[in-house]
């Protein structure tokens, strides 16, 4: 496919993109904060099944049914298969999610995606009998270049240097947006053409898999209700820069990652009635409360 921006340098930069927005999560992150989400663990593994196992069976249920298109199909799914987006986080705490439980889980999840990518794109190999050009442990490694490694500098430096994190965060927090609205108009003028040739049918099951995350995520995230937003955004919002990473690395079609594109601008699009409702009816967290 000709286009004004080559396909490497846009999968290139949205792996720049995810190690500054990794790095800028880690400054906001205090340790115990890890270790106080997990003081409720039956709800962490309820919002892990939801955020590892039950978006990605939603997916690949829906686009079945649909009957789409191979790459269609394989788009979304690895989409679903990428959790921990960028905005996750500051959605669900705009939305009234809990400040004790939402950057745990935000955190918990990046790291199990270091695991659970791989293992999602073994089971994948199996499923449509093909193999990967980038082995499960080349995702791993990739994977853990990427998420990890740019969390623990950004949880290392706000624990050991906070007065620099301090300085820094406010510009660390511009520069992920930045490079976020960056990639995205890239993504638009290198892949325009073939997402709008992906047609309706890849907009519509976008949106009906966004639409059963948030359901999935909002009941495994009860009863507390900021728990509930926490759950249902995360569980709704993929991280694009890690599917496109794995795109990258097994050499996929143009079709294939203007689906992922396509499904990014939809989910923020469905997602966001949910977020703006759950906003307004928000009460101020009392932490104490018993979450499970």
């Amino acid at each position: 496919m000709t286009s004004l921006i080559p396909e490497w340098f846009i999968s290139a930069f949205a792996v720049a993109t995810v190690f500054v927005v990794m790095f800028r999560l880690g400054l906001g992150i205090l340790p115990l904060e890890l270790l106080h989400v997990w003081r409720h663990p039956v709800l962490m593994l309820k919002a892990l099944f939801s955020v590892l196992v039950a978006v990605p069976v939603i997916a690949l249920v829906v686009t079945r049914l649909l009957d789409l298109p191979r790459a269609a199909e394989v788009g979304i799914v690895v989409m679903a298969i990428a959790p921990g987006a960028p905005i996750a986080l500051q959605r669900s705490l705009d939305a009234g999610a809990r400040r004790s439980f939402a950057p745990g889980l935000q955190v918990t999840v990046a790291l199990a995606a270091v695991i659970s990518m791989p293992l999602s794109i073994a089971a994948l190999d199996v499923l449509y009998d093909a193999t990967a050009t980038a082995s499960p442990w080349q995702i791993m490694r990739q994977v853990t270049v990427v998420q990890l490694l740019p969390l623990a500098l950004g949880i290392l430096t706000g624990r050991r240097l906070p007065r620099l994190a301090v300085r820094f965060e406010p510009l660390v927090d511009r520069a992920w947006k930045l490079l976020l609205v960056v990639l995205l108009v890239m993504a638009v003028i290198g892949f325009g053409r073939v997402m709008v040739a992906a047609g309706l049918s890849v907009a519509f099951a976008a949106a009906v898999t966004t639409l059963a995350a948030l359901a999935v995520g909002h009941w495994l995230g009860g009863p507390d209700p900021g728990t509930r937003t926490a759950v249902a955004i995360t569980s709704a919002a993929r991280n694009p820069g890690l599917a496109l990473l794995v795109a990258a690395l097994n050499d996929a079609a143009p079709a294939i990652k203007a689906t992922m594109l396509t499904y990014m601008v939809v989910a923020a699009v469905v997602a966001l009635p949910y977020a703006l409702a759950r906003g307004w009816r928000r009460r101020p967290p009392q932490d104490e409360e018993t979450l499970t």
